[in-house]
């Protein structure tokens, strides 16, 4: 062993590599030329194994083929083409609108209100304190 060797060092090991995988896959969505092309394509298999190599190809199941085939029985090529998926939207009532603004008004009659109530309160204690009468018209109109 010789002296003038180099002390080893230690090497830190790489960062793992993020493989930025999504949290949740984003549903395909074909279109309805591109599903008329792979049904034909299908129909034109007739050897065995075709119609598998095919759809491993494509990355397909034969589900997909079933749904598109009746989908193209039934209708049109607006059959075929991606719906839009969840509810449809409800147009809102025409009176939904002049009901949300009369709870608005509602809201803002009973918050002046209050604040009225508020104030007579603090009047009221405020005279009492004081020692000031109220006239009658006053004690009628607060209670």
């Amino acid at each position: 062993m010789s002296s003038s060797a180099a002390p080893l060092r230690v090497v830190p090991p790489a960062a793992p590599a993020d493989p930025e995988v999504a949290e949740r896959a984003a549903r395909r969505r074909f279109t309805a030329e591109y599903k008329l092309q792979v049904l034909r394509h299908a129909e034109a298999c007739i050897s065995p194994g075709d119609l598998g190599a095919l759809l491993r190809r494509e990355g397909l199941y034969s589900s997909h083929l079933t749904t598109w085939r009746r989908q193209r029985e039934q209708g049109s090529l607006a059959a075929l083409s991606p719906k839009k998926r969840g509810r449809p939207a409800v147009p809102p009532s025409p009176l939904a609108r002049r009901v949300a603004e009369l709870e608005r008004d509602n809201a803002r009659l009973t918050q002046r209100l209050q604040q009225a109530e508020a104030i007579l309160a603090v009047q009221k204690k405020l005279s009492e304190a004081l020692g000031i009468p109220l006239t009658p018209g006053d004690t009628a109109r607060s209670s």
